[in-house]
């Protein structure tokens, strides 16, 4: 039987004793779990945005599955960890779109380590892919992922922000259900880093995260640059009336249009301006570097160090992150990374920076870690779909918006006004292009009330 705690918190009583005896007698537990006497003991937290309902599901449906599931999962961990000989009971837990996590308490002395072993036999136990086990303030943190997984649209997410802050963009949810935003001109931002395999997600979040830029951000205030080599992962977004000049490919056009970029960055720095924001999105960030040589690679590196000055940030989508691609240039002026899935642990060191991120257990489709100076956050990313691209895009292009705050459906106008859209120069041209989760991440994530 349910007990509702508050508008956003519920306690799930546990499942029947009997029942649960029974199924620990036939997997060699003979004495019963003491949470069969003590019900109420796992917090329910769907958050202020309720994914539930954008992926087409019922709440009741929601906390019928959990009701029962979430009971038999904890006590199947602590029956594995006293298989092991390690004292542990689960306290409570939280679950998000993507998975299920579980507050572990251990005995006082059990190492860390030797509960992150036991890694591989709670996921047999449970019949999971992989379980993924880490600490996290006093606790210890195991999360086992959803069988059924539906995306969080960036629309529908948007809609429930009361504001967005100035350049600020959003990426998706957090572990807890609260929407996740990164603010680009913080001084712990500067450029990100997005790296993940094929099937993580990357240029979806890439698209996602610039589009949300651009919903809450005018054009005066903030404009795109799009370099893609592939001319697929960005080519959604050109109709965006943000995006500066189009679409680049060809290894000499972009090394053209960085050249402008770094001729503008230095008169901003004459100028003292700073004005407007000029996100710089690179798809494919190692294939560009291996055609174009090393022209374009000290191009980046000038603009990585000196570009946050003058209002120039760079957002980079890697797809096989190397030590030779990760190395001390984007170290030092990448600090937030983005980390989807990656193919080894090895790729998960170089991308995240960490010893043991976990960014190798990932689950792909949006499942992403937010990383920066050792702290991390996973999170859901935001997913645009075709339709609500155009939708997006009639909203921009009308004119009609008179706030940040956008509502679903967004009512346009049927008649889109043209916008005259700025251009990079020319060679030989003159033009004057714009004169104008907790301690470090509580300064980059900001959890607007919804």
């Amino acid at each position: 039987m349910r007990t509702e705690l508050g508008s956003n918190t519920f306690r799930i009583e546990c499942c029947e004793p009997d029942k649960i005896t029974a199924w620990f007698e036939r997997i060699g537990v003979v004495e019963t779990p003491r949470r069969s006497a003590c019900p109420g003991f796992f917090d329910l937290q769907p958050g202020p945005v309720r994914v539930a309902s954008d992926v087409g599901q019922n709440q009741g449906e929601e906390m019928g599955y959990r009701r029962r599931t979430l009971e038999m999962q904890a006590d199947m961990i602590e029956a594995v960890l006293a298989k092991h000989k390690v004292t542990g009971r689960v306290n409570g837990g939280i679950v998000t779109p993507r998975f299920v996590r579980f507050e572990l308490t251990t005995g006082l002395g059990t190492k860390v380590s030797k509960v992150a072993a036991l890694a591989e036999e709670i996921a047999l136990a449970l019949g999971k892919r992989e379980a993924r086990i880490y600490r996290q303030d006093g606790s210890i943190s195991v999360e086992l992922p959803r069988n059924e997984v539906g995306p969080v649209r960036l629309l529908p997410l948007c809609s429930r922000l009361t504001t967005v802050p100035p350049f600020t963009a959003v990426l998706g949810l957090e572990g807890n259900g609260t929407p996740l935003l990164l603010r680009l001109t913080a001084p712990d931002v500067t450029h990100v880093l997005i790296a993940g395999t094929t099937g993580s997600g990357k240029t979806a979040l890439a698209r996602a995260l610039l589009t949300s830029l651009a919903m809450h951000n005018r054009q005066g205030e903030l404009q795109l640059i799009l370099i893609d080599p592939k001319e697929r992962g960005f080519s959604p977004l050109a109709v965006l009336p943000h995006v500066l000049g189009g679409i680049v490919a060809a290894p000499e056009a972009v090394i053209e249009r960085l050249r402008w970029l770094i001729s503008e960055m230095e008169r901003r720095d004459q100028t003292k301006t700073n004005r407007p924001i000029l996100v710089v999105a690179i798809d494919e960030l190692a294939d560009l570097l291996q055609t174009g040589g090393r022209e374009i690679e000290a191009i980046l590196t000038r603009l990585s160090q000196r570009g946050r000055e003058a209002g120039i940030h760079l957002v980079a989508c890697t797809q096989k992150p190397t030590s030779a691609l990760i190395g001390s240039a984007i170290k030092a002026n990448f600090p937030i990374r983005l980390i989807g899935a990656v193919a080894s642990k090895d790729e998960a060191r170089y991308a995240s920076g960490l010893t043991d991120s976990g960014a190798e257990k990932l689950q792909g489709k949006g499942d992403f870690l937010l990383i920066c100076k050792g702290e991390q956050v996973r999170f859901q990313a935001a997913w645009l779909g075709p339709k609500d691209l155009t939708q997006i895009c009639d909203g921009l292009h009308s004119g009609q918006r008179t706030s940040r705050r956008w509502e679903e459906p967004c009512e346009v106008a049927a008649q889109p006004v043209a916008h005259a859209t700025s251009r990079p120069p020319t060679p030989g041209a003159k033009e004057n292009v714009g004169n104008g989760v907790r301690s470090l991440l509580s300064r980059l994530t900001m959890r607007p009330q919804v």
